[in-house]
C-alpha cells in the first residue's frame, strides 16, 4: 500500500483517490488526474494484483486507514476507481467523513468485463458495481460503451432477483447519476518522445519517422495478450497477406502474461522474417519510440472499454483499423473501422496508403488531452467549489 500527496494546500487534502489496483491505465489515470488537480489531494492505493480480493476486501482495507488518519479529516470528496465497494466503504467511514462526497470512476464493469474461458461470470461481482453506484454520490464511465453495457447488465440483473421486484423507475434513476467523462491521455509526453526532445509546434505532432524498416510498411499491435483482444484473427489476417505477397514488417507489443495463447508462439515463427520487434517494451520511452516505427496500428479486440493504446498509436501518426463495435466509434470515425469479415481488406487498404499525416494525426487525437478533459473532473469533482470554499474560509 501507498500513499501520496499531490494539488496545492498545506492543511490536509481535500480530496482523498483510492485506487485497490494501482498499475496499468488505471494508475496511468489517476496519476495523471491528480497532479492537475487545483486543490491538495492524498492518493491511497494497493499493486495491480489479484482484483478479486480487491473488489471483496478493498473498502474495509482502506476505511482502517482512514480511521486511524486524522489527517483525513478535511476530505470533501472521496474518489474511488470501481474496484472499491462504495457502499461497504460508505458504511465503514468514521462520523467525520459522513458529509464527504463519495464518487466512483469506471475504467470497465463487471457485467461486461470479459472471463477467462473457463471461467463461470460471477455476478456478484457486477452486484458490487450496482450497489456501488446506488450508494455513491455520483458515477463517471470512460466511453459511452462502458456505461451502457453497465446499465444493460444492472437492468437484466434486478429483473433476475427473485421474490423481490423493483421499480421500474431504477434504471433510469441509476442513469441520473452517472456520466460519461474520458480519461485524460499526457499527450506532451508521446509528442516529446515523437520530437526526441525537440520544443513542439502547437499545430502538429512531428514528423514520421525516416526509418523505414527497409520500405516495407509496419503494422503495430499494441494489446494485451489475451483471447479477448481477437489475437487470432489479427493473426491469421496477417498470414492471408503474406500469402498474397503483400510487403509489412510488424511490431508486437503489449502487456504478456504467464500463460499466453498459442497463437504468438506461432506467429513469432511464422513471421520471424518480418519481425521488428516482438514483445514487452522495456520502458515507456521505449514504447513510445516501437509506436514511431509503425505505419497501422489494428485491433481486434472483442472487448473493449476504452482504447487509450489505440489512441497513443494514432498520435504517433499510425493509420487506424479497429472494429466498428465497442468503445471504437466513440473515438474515430467510420473510415478506419471495418465489419466483420473485413478486416484483411480493410488491413490491405491501411498498409496501401499509409500512416496519418502529422496534423490529421494532432486533429484526431487532441480532444483526448488532458487539456480538453481536466475541466469536466473539475466540475464532476466539484473542484471549483472546493477551491472556493478553501479561499474563502
Amino acid at each position: 500500500m501507498t500513499g501520496s500527496s499531490a494539488g496545492r494546500g498545506a492543511d490536509g487534502p481535500e480530496l482523498l483517490a483510492l485506487e485497490p489496483y494501482y498499475g496499468g491505465s488505471h494508475r496511468q489515470f489517476i496519476d495523471g488526474l491528480l497532479a492537475r488537480l487545483p486543490v491538495a489531494s492524498r492518493l491511497l492505493t494497493l499493486p495491480a494484483r489479484g482484483w478479486k480480493w480487491r473488489m471483496r476486501l478493498a473498502a474495509p482495507f482502506f476505511a482502517d486507514i482512514i480511521r486511524a488518519d486524522p489527517g483525513l479529516g478535511r476530505v470533501r470528496t472521496i474518489l474511488c476507481s470501481a474496484f472499491v465497494d462504495v457502499a461497504l466503504l460508505k458504511s465503514l467511514l468514521p462520523p467525520e467523513l459522513a458529509a464527504a462526497r463519495i464518487l466512483v470512476y469506471f475504467h470497465e464493469n463487471q457485467f461486461a468485463y470479459p472471463v477467462r474461458i473457463e471461467d463461470e461470470r460471477d455476478i456478484h461481482f457486477g452486484i458490487t458495481n450496482l450497489t456501488s453506484v446506488l450508494a455513491a454520490d455520483g458515477a463517471a464511465f470512460n466511453s459511452v460503451h462502458n456505461l451502457e453495457t453497465f446499465m444493460d447488465g444492472a437492468s437484466g440483473l434486478l429483473k433476475l432477483a427473485p421474490d423481490m421486484r423493483f421499480p421500474p423507475r431504477l434504471p433510469e434513476e441509476l442513469r441520473k447519476k452517472c456520466r460519461v467523462i474520458h480519461p485524460g491521455i499526457d499527450l506532451d509526453e508521446i509528442d516529446m518522445v515523437a520530437r526526441q526532445s525537440k520544443p513542439l509546434k502547437t499545430s502538429a505532432v512531428a514528423s514520421r519517422r525516416a526509418d523505414k524498416d527497409g520500405g516495407a510498411p509496419v503494422v503495430v499491435w499494441n494489446h494485451r495478450w489475451e483471447h479477448d483482444k481477437g489475437p487470432e484473427l489479427f493473426f491469421s489476417a496477417l498470414e492471408e497477406l503474406d500469402r498474397e505477397g503483400v510487403p509489412f514488417r510488424l511490431v508486437v507489443l503489449g502487456r504478456e502474461f504467464s500463460v499466453r495463447p498459442d497463437c504468438f508462439d506461432r506467429a513469432e515463427k511464422r513471421f520471424a522474417g518480418r519481425i521488428a520487434h516482438f514483445g514487452h517494451a522495456a520502458d515507456r520511452g521505449e514504447y513510445l519510440r516501437l509506436l514511431r516505427r509503425g505505419d497501422v496500428v489494428v485491433s481486434t479486440a472483442r472487448h473493449e472499454f476504452y482504447g487509450i493504446a489505440v489512441i497513443e498509436a494514432v498520435r504517433c501518426g499510425l493509420r487506424p483499423v479497429l472494429p466498428d463495435a465497442l468503445s471504437y466509434p466513440e473515438l474515430f470515425g467510420g473510415r478506419f473501422l471495418y465489419r466483420p469479415g473485413e478486416l484483411t481488406a480493410a488491413l490491405r487498404d491501411a498498409l496501401r496508403r499509409g500512416p496519418l499525416g502529422d496534423d490529421e494525426a494532432w486533429k484526431l487525437t487532441q480532444r483526448f488531452g488532458w487539456n480538453n478533459v481536466l475541466q469536466e473532473f473539475c466540475e464532476w469533482l466539484m473542484v471549483d467549489e472546493l477551491v472556493t470554499t478553501v479561499l474563502s474560509g
